[in-house]
C-alpha cells in the first residue's frame, strides 16, 4: 500500500493542548489534553489494596484518584515466582498490601482505572518491561527485518528486563535502539528510588505530554513536516528529539500564519463533525453512528447516490467509500470496546469478501489493537477495539442535563398531562385559593387549552385557580409552583402589565388567526397588538387597553420626534411640567417588579 502524506499538527493554548494528524490532508487523530483532565494510562503508582474479592478473583487499589483502580487476577505478577503463579487472587495479594501498578485503561463513567502490576514503560523504538524476560518484535513488520531487529536486541544483553520492539523500530540501527534502552533503563531507575521513599497511595511516574507522547510513539520518517504554534512547544519538542531521534529535529516547524494554525488546516470544523450522528460519503451515501453503553452501531445508507448500473455496482462502492470512512472515524472519535457495522446487504459473496479485505486494510492505518469478525450474510461486521481512553466525545462533551443521555425528553403534551395530574393532587393537599405555576411556553399553551377549555375544566375539577407563566427558559421537562395564595394575590403577581400601562415592546410575529394583527411577549406572556402585522420586527411603544390571565390587547403608540432636552438650570423652581406627573412608561428590560402574592403556606 502506497504512503500516505503525512504531518502533525500542535497547538498550544491556555488550558488546552491539541494534536492532530492529518493524512493527505485530511484529519484522521485528534488528540486533546486540558489542565486537570490528562490522560493517565501509562501511570505508574505506589497503590494499597483496599479489598480482595474471592467471588471476582480481583482486588480494588486505592492509587490516591477518586475511585479506587480495578486490578483483575491474570494482571498479577508474582515477582518471586512468575513461572508458577498461583491462580487464586487471595493468594497472591491481601488488604492493606502496598504494590506497584500501573494504569491501561483510564476511569471511565462509573468505573475505576483498570490496573496491571506488569509494568511496562515507552521509548521510541522500544518497550522496557521491568522483571520481564524475552524479546517480542511487532507483527506488523515484515518477518526478516522481525529477525533482524530480534538478533539486534541479543546483542544489546539487556539484565533483568524484556523488551518489546516497536513498529516504528523498522531500519533502526543498533546504535539508536541502544541509545533508546539507556534513556527507558534510566526513567525505570528513577521509578525505583522514588518508590522506596513515598508511601501509599502516590504516583511515581506520569505519562508525557501528549505532544512529547505523539512524537514519540507516531513521529517518524514517514511524516512530511511537525507544525508547532507555540515557541514554549516548539523548544520542547526539539529537545527531546535531539534525545531520541535527533534525525527528525529539522522536520519541526514554527508556525507563524496570520490565522490559528487549527482553523487553517480545517481541524476545528472536522472535530465539530466528529460528534455528530451523520457521516457523509464522498459520492453521495452516509455513515450513522450510535453510541450505547454496551457497544457503537455503525449503519452505512447509500442515501442520494444512486449509481449508474446496477444496484448490485451501487450498493458496493458505498461499502466501499463506508469502510474507508469508518476507520477514520474510528481512529478520530477514538471508539472503543465492540464495534457493529451494519453495511448494505449484497447478494455476491465476492463482493462480500472485497468489502472485508478493504476494512483489513484501511485497519493496517490503526496504530489500537483490534479484532475482526467475518463478514456475514446480513452484512453485519462484528469487531472489537482497545479501550484506553473516553474518546474525543467524552473529552468534549457532557451529559445532557435534560434528557440525562437517553437522547429524547417528553413531548409537551406529556408534560402537560403530567403537570395536570401533580396540580390537581396539589389542590387536594392544599388551603390555598390560587396557584401560580411557571413552565415552558409550549407547555402552558398545552395546559390552556384552545380558548382556554382544558384551563377551564382543571379548575371546575379542583375548584382552584391557576395561573400559568410561560418563560423560555424554563426546560420543557420541568416545572415550578412559585406561589400560592388568594385568588387576587396571584392575579396581580401572574400579570406582567396593567390595563393602561405603556410599554416599550418588539413585535415578534403576525398574529396565527388575525392577519393585521401582531404578536409580542412578556416573559412569555402574549400581547396581541391591534394593526401591528406591518411592524414586525420593530420596537414600539405599545399602550395596554384590556388585560386577562391568558394575553393582553394593546395598540401601537404614535410618537413624535422630541426636540434635544434643554440643559439643568439650577434646582428647576418654577418648571410647572416637573410638578404635574406623567403616565407610566417603561421597557420590558427596565419593567418594575411584580407584586409578590400571600404565600398561603
Amino acid at each position: 500500500m502506497a504512503t500516505r502524506a503525512k504531518q502533525i499538527l500542535v497547538s498550544a493554548e491556555p488550558g488546552e493542548l491539541k494534536v492532530a494528524i492529518l493524512e493527505e490532508g485530511r484529519l484522521c487523530e485528534i488528540y486533546v489534553e486540558r489542565k486537570g483532565r490528562r490522560p493517565l494510562a501509562g501511570n505508574i503508582y505506589k497503590g494499597k489494596v483496599e479489598n480482595v474479592l474471592p467471588g471476582m478473583e480481583a482486588a480494588f487499589v486505592d492509587i490516591g484518584l477518586e475511585k479506587n483502580g480495578f486490578l483483575y487476577v491474570e494482571e498479577v505478577m508474582v515477582h518471586e515466582q512468575p513461572d508458577k503463579r498461583p491462580k487464586k487472587i487471595t493468594q497472591m495479594l491481601r488488604s492493606g498490601q502496598e504494590i506497584l501498578v500501573q494504569i491501561v485503561k483510564d476511569p471511565m463513567g462509573t468505573k475505576g482505572a483498570r490496573l496491571t502490576t506488569q509494568i511496562s514503560i515507552p521509548g521510541h523504538f522500544l518497550v522496557y518491561v521491568p522483571d520481564g524476560d524475552g524479546v517480542g518484535v511487532s507483527r506488523r513488520l515484515a518477518d526478516e527485518e522481525r529477525q533482524r531487529l530480534r538478533q539486534v536486541c541479543r546483542e544489546l544483553k539487556v539484565k533483568n528486563a524484556g523488551l518489546i520492539v516497536r513498529t516504528a523500530a523498522e531500519g533502526a540501527s543498533k546504535k539508536e535502539m541502544e541509545r533508546d534502552l539507556k534513556f527507558l533503563e534510566k526513567m525505570w531507575q528513577t521509578v525505583k528510588s522514588r518508590e522506596k521513599s513515598a508511601k501509599a497511595p502516590t504516583l511515581l511516574y506520569s505519562e508525557m505530554e501528549v505532544s512529547i507522547k505523539v512524537m514519540r510513539d507516531i513521529f517518524n520518517e514517514t511524516h512530511e513536516r511537525v507544525l508547532v504554534d507555540s515557541q514554549k512547544e516548539y523548544d520542547r519538542i526539539r529537545s527531546f528529539l535531539k534525545k531520541t531521534s535527533p534525525e527528525l529535529v529539522d522536520r519541526v516547524e514554527l508556525y507563524q500564519g496570520s490565522k490559528p494554525l487549527m482553523e487553517t488546516y480545517g481541524v476545528e470544523e472536522e472535530m465539530k463533525k466528529a460528534l455528530l450522528r451523520r457521516v457523509d460519503l464522498p459520492s453521495g451515501g452516509y455513515l450513522v453512528i450510535e453510541d450505547t453503553e454496551a457497544m457503537t452501531i455503525i449503519d452505512v445508507n447509500t442515501g442520494r447516490y444512486v449509481g449508474r448500473t446496477r444496484l448490485e455496482d451501487t450498493i458496493l462502492k458505498t461499502n466501499i467509500e463506508a469502510c474507508k470512512e469508518v476507520v477514520r472515524q474510528l481512529r478520530l472519535r477514538d471508539i472503543g470496546g465492540i464495534i457493529i457495522i451494519d453495511f448494505i446487504d449484497m447478494a455476491r459473496p465476492r463482493n462480500r469478501q472485497q468489502v472485508l479485505e478493504t476494512l483489513d486494510r484501511e485497519l493496517e492505518t490503526d496504530r489500537t489493537k483490534t479484532y475482526i469478525v467475518e463478514l456475514s450474510p446480513l452484512g453485519l461486521v462484528e469487531m472489537t477495539r482497545q479501550n484506553v481512553t473516553e474518546g474525543l466525545r467524552g473529552i468534549l462533551t457532557k451529559t445532557c442535563p435534560m434528557c440525562e443521555g437517553e437522547g429524547v425528553i417528553v413531548s409537551e403534551e406529556t408534560m402537560a398531562i403530567d403537570i395536570a395530574r401533580r396540580l390537581r393532587r396539589l389542590a387536594a393537599d392544599s388551603a390555598s385559593e390560587a396557584f401560580l405555576v411557571e413552565v415552558h411556553p409550549k407547555v402552558a399553551a398545552m395546559l390552556i387549552g384552545q380558548g382556554g377549555a382544558k384551563l377551564k375544566e382543571l379548575e371546575e375539577e379542583t375548584h382552584k385557580y391557576f395561573s400559568f407563566e410561560g418563560l423560555d427558559t424554563i426546560p420543557i421537562n420541568t416545572f415550578e409552583v412559585t406561589a400560592e395564595g388568594s385568588r387576587e394575590a396571584i392575579q396581580r403577581a401572574s400579570l406582567p402589565v396593567a390595563e393602561g400601562d405603556e410599554v416599550r415592546l418588539r413585535i415578534e410575529e403576525p398574529h396565527m388567526y388575525n392577519p393585521a394583527d401582531a404578536i409580542a411577549k412578556i416573559d412569555g406572556y402574549v400581547v396581541s397588538i391591534a394593526g401591528g402585522s406591518k411592524m414586525v420586527g420593530q420596537d414600539k411603544k405599545i399602550h395596554i387597553d384590556s388585560v386577562t390571565r391568558t394575553c393582553a390587547y394593546g395598540t401601537v403608540v404614535e410618537e413624535e420626534s422630541r426636540p434635544p432636552a434643554a440643559p439643568e438650570s439650577g434646582s428647576g423652581a418654577g418648571d410647572k411640567d416637573s410638578e404635574v406627573p406623567k403616565r407610566q412608561d417603561f421597557s420590558v428590560n427596565d419593567r418594575p417588579p411584580r407584586n409578590q402574592p400571600e404565600t398561603g403556606k
